[in-house]
Parts: C-alpha cells; structure tokens; sequence
C-alpha cells in the first residue's frame, strides 16, 4: 500500500505544476503523528511515531514500537537541530549515544532557501472530499562535508508536509506522514532522558556523515 501511494505521489511531485513565483516558504506548525521512511524500491526503512517542535526545531522519532514492521529499523532520535546534535536513545537498556549533526535539514519544515514549484491536486479537485491541494517546493542540500542533494516536498495549504523525496549520493529516500495532529501532546518526548545528562559528545569517525537522513541509509 505504501508502494503504491509513493510512486502515485512522485509521478504528482515530478510533473510540471502551475508556477507563481510570489509564494514564499511557510513553516510547520507543531506536530504528533506517523512518519514512514521508504526507499525508491518501496522498502520501509522505518514507520513509527514523531513529534515535532516547529519553533524549539526539536524533533523525537520512535519506530517499530506501537507499528512495528517486520523491514523497519528500531530507532529511537531525539534531534535538536538548532543546537546541532542528535541523541540515539536505548530506553530498554537505559542508555543513549550523544553525537554531532553536521546535516541540519529538517524533514518536516520547509527550508527558507526552497523554491517554489507549483500547485497541484493529488486526487480530484472537481469531487468534493476527493482530492488535496498541494505546494511543491524544491531545493538542494548539502552537510559541508561533500555530501550533497536535492528534494521535492510537498505540503498543503495549510503548511502541512504530506510527502518528501530526497535524492542524494547514498540512497534516495521518501519520508511522507500520516494521522498528523497540530500539537505537541507529549513535551516531555522532546526532553532529553535523565541517563543521557552528561553523555560526552561522540567523536565521528572519518568519512562519516551524520544526519537523520543518513539514520535510513
């Protein structure tokens, strides 16, 4: 099911929409839902809860625990973007790993630099309750360390990401979510566990990339 609503949606991302150059990069607001990670061969890396601080730029990501899928990776990110680091957390065995982001892109907000491509209905846009309305916006990144890529996300009106596709050296990825809710229904997710205070900064071996993206790869 998933394969299939991804290659729909990228077939809607890679057609040329109706342009207006005036539109200008909205930010997410906060959010609670299901995030799904997936390759371009319809593979789930991973499917799990997020919760998502739009103005902290915090983000928690837990998978395999309330979906569990058989394909799917066992992580448990706490990400503070701003700040530039990320926490892989072990709550079984209390215990976390502290490590350096050197690929700030946020997964869920729209970058400031993206360019707008154009607007279009995923569905009907002529049978009410039938189709949405999106915003395709593009842009590249790049980690400062050579590696480098592109998106093509998509958002409603409303400023809510419904799909990304990202296109890098290492595999290319599309991260869509689900059952989204416009609030932050538990904070304390976005607080960093009491067996992590004090945890050293790891250092990151050569010709390592960390990323969230990179978590997939």
């Amino acid at each position: 099911m998933f394969a299939a609503v991804t290659v729909f949606m990228f077939v809607c991302l890679m057609t040329t929409a109706h342009a207006d150059h005036h539109h200008h990069p909205c930010h997410t607001p906060n959010m609670t839902g299901l995030m799904n990670v997936m390759n371009f061969k319809g593979e789930i890396k991973a499917l799990g809860a997020f919760t998502y601080d739009t103005t902290g730029h915090k983000l928690r990501f837990r998978s395999n625990e309330s979906h569990p899928e058989n394909t799917s990776l066992g992580l448990d990110l706490l990400v503070f973007f701003e700040e530039g680091i990320f926490y892989e957390i072990d709550s079984k065995n209390q215990s976390c790993e502290k490590k350096k982001l050197h690929c700030k892109l946020q997964p869920l907000d729209i970058p400031d630099d993206s360019k707008f491509h154009g607007t279009l209905n995923a569905g009907s846009a002529s049978i009410e309750g039938e189709g949405v309305k999106v915003n395709v916006w593009r842009g590249k990144f790049s980690d400062g360390k050579g590696w480098r890529g592109s998106y093509s996300m998509s958002a409603t009106m409303g400023c809510l990401p419904v799909l990304t596709i990202y296109f890098s050296e290492a595999t290319p990825l599309v991260i869509s979510v689900m059952e989204v809710e416009m609030e932050i229904k538990d904070p304390d997710l976005l607080v960093v566990p009491s067996f992590c205070h004090g945890q050293p900064l790891e250092e990151t071996p050569e010709g390592t990339v960390n990323s969230f993206l990179h978590e997939f790869v």
